[in-house]
């Protein structure tokens, strides 16, 4: 694997190993020195024994209790073990305490957001590897700090690495509430509470999204690209129900269209779907990212003219690095003209229909036959948590039964509507509803309402920060659509220079030593990436509710810290 920043900087040390104590070159701490380790967790010195809790009713407790040695006792020593309760409290409990002092130091602003390590690094200073033997319980304590220990503090308010930031402890609790039922999503029978719950939170999206009554269908499932996936497959399959059967070979050859600044996810679609990622048409975009109407129009006559059969026409609500909003309205109109399936990726900024503030960037996505929506993203919901609407009810289960009699008999005793398994692609499906479902009762819609405000308030706050701030320059001018603020740092020794291809292969460089360095450091983490002909810049996005305008402060100040040198 390449070093980051490798080129006209270079760093790492001189023998190439990139070790960190090591660096070589100043380049990457800069005339500073490295900071010291802050922060790091605190391990309990010893755990391998520790005072078991009883199970009594009585307040307060007078029982013995006894002692657990971690060091002798291994995973079948506890339930379902005979006589295994008091170890499997015991150590459920020290897992919870591990977790716990996790959970705090996430949103301690003085530690780290992660404690870089390079892979061989990780690799030579634990034994990872898996064994015939059994590990006692105490390594498996010391194997779950270790995890811990590298994480990515997602959940810290200077983590802005990702669209999906933060951890909400509502949510975590319904995670950990949902892997303790530990059931699958298929029948009414196995899951009778999570499918009760995805039928009312699914019913719900879909009157927020503007389709009456709340009328039509939906799955969780694993991520916006799958459910893009299954929005283009219902497509297919409406306009072409036989090729369920009889496969690509029985229709003519289909065509989607998608702006150039879409998902990656699209083109993956179509071509686990057998259609070809050269059956996806890329429409211009204008200058803030917007897919451009009569750009879609021309492309769709002239599919037609060769033949082709127009069946998918995904817009963007909310693209990953601009965040822009495609014009959902004028596109309904072509998709409605040409009788053409509208699929509406909403994964980023479908959130924004929860604000009353900002919906109206949506405006029109009533009028699509398809939604992807992320609460995982926007909504803080933690991962994974990813929802397909559509509009037409029962087409789902069309698309995708199979009959399998040995999950869906047709002669159980309860409402067989409610075993959803058959319209999925899988059959094993994880419970992703119930983490949503219980934050939207913890904060409500205004909740979800005032936390989406926030972020959008502070984009607009970095927008003003650093749209006249010398070394700062805007990739595309004018407030932020979403969270999206995308920006170049100009270091002193590259502002006068002409605007050259010189000057653009090196300011190319900036942002990932940058980068590199936030990493190292541990202090921050914001993405970068080129797009078209523009070279590699800052993406900064904001969806992390513990973010606030201190970090975003303190964001602006590092970049500069950082970078000054180069």
């Amino acid at each position: 694997m390449a070093t980051p920043g490798a080129g006209f900087w270079s760093f790492g040390s001189e023998d190439g190993s990139g070790d960190p104590e090591n660096p070589g070159p100043a380049l990457l701490y800069g005339d500073g020195e490295k900071p010291m380790e802050t922060g790091a967790a605190k391990e309990d010195p010893s755990s391998a024994a520790r005072k078991a809790p009883c199970t009594c009713n009585k307040k307060p407790c007078g029982c013995q209790k006894e002692d657990v040695n971690y060091a002798f006792l291994h995973a079948s020593d506890l339930l379902p073990a005979s006589d295994g309760e008091l170890a499997t409290l015991s150590f459920l409990q020290d897992v919870m305490d591990i977790l716990l002092q996790y959970l705090v130091t996430n949103f301690d602003r003085s530690t780290k957001v992660i404690d870089f390590h390079y892979p061989n690094e990780l690799l030579q200073e634990y034994n990872w590897d898996l064994a015939d033997q059994p590990q006692t319980l105490e390594e498996i304590l010391s194997n779950c700090r270790t995890a811990l220990k590298y994480a990515i503090k997602t959940g810290h308010p200077r983590y802005f690495n990702q669209l999906s930031t933060g951890l909400d402890m509502v949510g975590l609790a319904a995670d950990w509430l949902t892997s303790t039922a530990n059931t699958n999503m298929f029948t009414y029978e196995i899951a009778p509470v999570f499918v009760l719950l995805e039928y009312v939170t699914l019913r719900k999206m879909r009157e927020i999204i503007g389709w009456p009554g709340g009328a039509g269908d939906g799955i969780f499932s694993p991520g916006g690209a799958i459910s893009n996936m299954y929005a283009m497959l219902i497509a297919r399959f409406k306009m072409f129900p036989e090729v369920k059967e009889k496969g690509m070979a029985a229709i003519p050859r289909l065509v989607a269209f998608t702006s150039e600044h879409s998902h990656f996810s699209v083109k993956k679609g179509a071509a686990a779907l057998g259609i070809g990622t050269d059956s996806v048409v890329l429409i211009r975009c204008d200058e803030r990212g917007k897919m451009i109407p009569s750009d879609l129009e021309r492309r769709i006559v002239e599919a037609k003219q060769k033949g082709f059969v127009p069946f998918l026409v995904s817009a963007t609500a909310g693209t990953t690095v601009y965040g822009a909003f495609d014009p959902l309205i004028a596109i309904a109109d072509i998709c409605k003209k040409y009788k053409i399936w509208m699929h509406v990726d909403g994964a980023w900024g479908g959130g924004l229909l929860m604000s009353r503030k900002h919906k109206w960037k949506l405006n029109g996505v009533e009028r699509a036959n398809s939604v992807t929506w992320n609460p995982h993203k926007m909504m803080g919901v933690p991962l994974q948590c990813s929802a397909l609407l559509v509009r037409e009810e029962g087409l789902m289960q069309s698309c995708n039964q199979m009959h399998a009699s040995y999950l869906f008999q047709q002669d159980k005793h309860y409402d067989l509507s409610y075993d959803t398994g058959d319209k999925a692609l899988q059959c094993g499906r994880h419970v992703d509803v119930f983490k949503l479902w219980l934050m939207w009762r913890a904060k409500g819609t205004v909740g979800f309402e005032a936390h989406i405000d926030k972020c959008l308030e502070l984009a607009e706050y970095l927008y003003n920060k650093i749209k006249n701030r010398e070394g700062f320059e805007l990739v595309i001018e004018g407030k932020p659509q979403h969270t999206n603020v995308c920006f170049w740092y100009v270091p002193p020794s590259l502002r006068n220079m002409e605007d050259n291809e010189e000057r653009m292969n090196r300011l190319s460089k900036v942002a990932p030593v940058i980068k590199a360095r936030m990493m190292e450091y541990g202090t921050t983490m914001v993405s970068y990436q080129p797009l078209g002909d523009k070279v590699n810049f800052f993406r900064m996005v904001i969806s992390n509710p513990a973010a606030a305008h201190q970090d975003i402060d303190f964001l602006i100040e590092e970049i500069e810290r950082l970078g000054q040198d180069l």
